[in-house]
């Protein structure tokens, strides 16, 4: 069975997120039965073999205008869809995925789950 992890969306700054295409009915972490890792942001999607991650850690708090929307890092390759500055789960693949914006493929991905703790259980759950 499917586990969804919705992200948690900050109501403070929903012209960013919502600007993007992101709905909170919609929008979060899927663990699909066939065992793939799916995040959407709007019409953004990553979707990866679990046996890809390689990695993942809670983080947060952010600077808002470090974490709101669909952004890349400024220190390297990462990828972040953000809905909150609280905290999020950055999540590391052992195979970059294909980039999503940008330039370059992304060897992470930061995404703001309302539960980045559970998340993050879930993925190290999942054998090697």
């Amino acid at each position: 069975m499917s586990e969804f992890f919705p992200y948690r969306f900050d109501k403070r700054f929903m012209p960013m997120w919502l600007g993007a295409g992101a709905l909170p009915w919609r929008d979060g972490v899927t663990i699909t039965d066939d065992q793939r890792f799916v995040a959407t942001f709007g019409l953004l999607k990553v979707d990866t073999p679990l046996e890809n991650i390689d990695d993942a850690h809670v983080t947060g708090p952010y600077r808002w205008w470090t974490a709101i929307g669909p952004r890349l890092s400024f220190a390297d390759d990462g990828l972040t869809f953000g809905t909150n500055h609280s905290a999020g789960l950055c999540i590391h693949f052992r195979n970059k995925i294909s980039r999503i914006i940008g330039f370059r493929d992304h060897s992470a991905l930061t995404v703001t789950v309302a539960d980045p703790v559970a998340l993050e259980a879930r993925l190290r759950a999942h054998p090697a």
